[in-house]
């Protein structure tokens, strides 16, 4: 087959592939879009659900069987955890929005340069995402005014944790790149097989064994490292134009500053806010390991019910991506109106089953009456704005997805980081107390959510001749021709 015939969408080249290679991806700029959007979103939102097992069953079984410290300790080392992982969300995001485009646009050339791109770059920064990591633990706890009953504890997890991160960097990024082309499915199956077994291991290492917090940590690395052994397994054998060929690892630069462009924006959105959350974390910690404890039962609750914002916001990325490379703008928009009706809709459910079985949600981390009651004065605070979420993240999720990443991270940290600590310091020297702590995230989730409609508004979407679309790479790559030619005869 000749790359021209790929990289130009010749018709009958197209249809050849189509004939002879069995995809798991999906095309999303023809067909029904509500349908397209659930079908996608569904997996993502499983795929969420069940990524959230593994600190929730970590969080779990330490709260019953270690103690209401050790349960704290889990919960406060979130935001730092957050830190790093943020960073390559950001860039999974980068990647996945450029390998959608390409992908829209029939561009196997840039599609393949970029997921070579992206494959070597993740392996460089888990690296140095290990080394950082296990370097800032003992600053970033004490910078968090960690109690002295807790801090032991916190710092066993953490550099457990740091230690075996770049298996999650990898799963994360891999799984982008089978989004990026339409498939949600499989990384759903292979995190549902790492869950399962971080379940297991919970239970063997921490009440078999003994091991305490450190074994709750070690059962959530080797999960992680299973399930990105696993993508990079399909990504391998896969027929299709996105597969990994290990020979090819390269980083090409016109690649890698697109990707940089949208991905490090959001990364550094996300980074900067969870380090922000560190300092909100203190506001908590002063508050006693009572309070760590029910804020952390809290926050295993909270991440379930915002789910389907996050998971159609992904979903409404992709589809964005996907027919703004194939420049079907109005498309695009009907697609993120109803990705956010969805999300609102699903939203609501969910936020009304937690304010009314809150308390008996407590009860799996803790047996605890004082750590049950800050965490449901927390839910009942936090979790009537949970619908405001749905705003700002499909917004956001949009503007990845024609590329301008960098509107959702100023946007973002403006809201999430400036107004938050704003909000905290001044509200803290009026006597604000507690009630002001729980309400610093549903203020800036309002903040953000404004500020992103007026963007949207202002964007490419809903005023197409600010529209800028990439060109197509026709130039001729022997590597590509190669993994193209391989992928055919391995199908033939």
């Amino acid at each position: 087959m000749e790359l021209e015939q790929v990289s130009k969408g010749n018709e009958k080249g197209h249809r050849g592939i189509k004939r002879h290679i069995k995809r798991a991806d999906s095309d999303m700029t023809s067909g029904s879009i509500w349908r397209l959007l659930i079908t996608f979103a569904l997996p993502l939102a499983a795929g969420l659900l069940f990524q959230q097992l593994y600190n929730t069953v970590d969080t779990i079984v330490v709260g019953k069987f270690v103690g209401k410290e050790a349960l704290a300790a889990v919960g406060s080392t979130s935001s730092i955890i957050n830190m790093l992982v943020g960073l390559c969300s950001g860039l999974s995001m980068g990647a996945s929005v450029v390998i959608s485009q390409s992908y829209g646009a029939k561009d196997y050339v840039r599609l393949h340069d970029a997921v070579h791109t992206t494959i070597l770059v993740t392996i460089i920064m888990s690296v140095i995402a290990t080394g950082v990591g296990m370097a800032i633990v003992d600053p970033m706890l004490t910078m968090m005014s960690t109690p002295d009953d807790v801090f032991g504890a916190a710092h066993d997890y953490l550099t457990i944790y740091f230690a075996g991160i770049s298996g999650l960097f990898i799963y994360n990024m891999g799984s982008a790149i089978l989004r990026a082309v339409g498939d949600s499915r499989r990384p759903l199956y292979f995190l549902i097989f790492s869950a399962v077994l971080n379940v297991i291991l919970d239970l063997v290492f921490v009440i078999v064994f003994k091991m305490d917090i450190a074994g709750a940590a070690y059962a959530t690395i080797v999960s992680q490292f299973l399930s990105a052994a696993l993508v990079l397994f399909v990504l391998t054998r896969s027929a299709g134009p996105y597969a990994i060929h290990w020979g090819h690892l390269c980083i090409k630069g016109n690649i890698l500053k697109q990707v940089l462009s949208i991905g490090l924006p959001s990364g550094v959105q996300q980074g900067l806010t969870s380090f922000s959350n560190v300092f909100v974390q203190s506001y908590v910690n002063a508050f006693g390991s009572d309070c760590m404890a029910g804020w952390s039962s809290y926050n295993k609750l909270d991440v379930y019910a915002l789910v389907p914002a996050q998971s159609i916001a992904m979903a409404s990325t992709t589809f964005v991506g996907q027919n703004y490379g194939a420049r079907k703008l109005e498309r695009a928009r009907q697609g993120v109106k109803q990705a956010l009706i969805m999300s609102i809709s699903m939203t609501i459910f969910l936020c009304a089953l937690l304010l009314i079985f809150r308390d008996q949600l407590l009860t799996l981390f803790t047996n605890d009456s004082l750590v049950i009651q800050y965490g449901s004065r927390f839910i009942g605070m936090i979790a009537p704005f949970y619908f405001c979420t749905c705003f700002n993240q499909t917004f956001a999720g949009a503007m990845r997805g024609i590329g301008k990443a960098k509107v959702p991270m100023i946007v973002m940290l403006s809201s999430f980081v400036v107004f938050r600590q704003i909000f905290l310091y001044v509200g803290t020297k009026l006597g604000g107390g507690f009630v002001l702590v729980s309400l610093a995230y549903p203020m800036g989730w309002v903040v953000c959510s404004i500020a992103m409609y007026v963007c949207y508004k202002r964007s490419a979407l809903c005023h197409p001749e600010k529209a800028q679309f990439a060109a197509a790479d026709t130039a001729k790559d022997e590597n590509v021709e190669d993994a193209i030619e391989t992928a055919d005869e391995g199908i033939e």
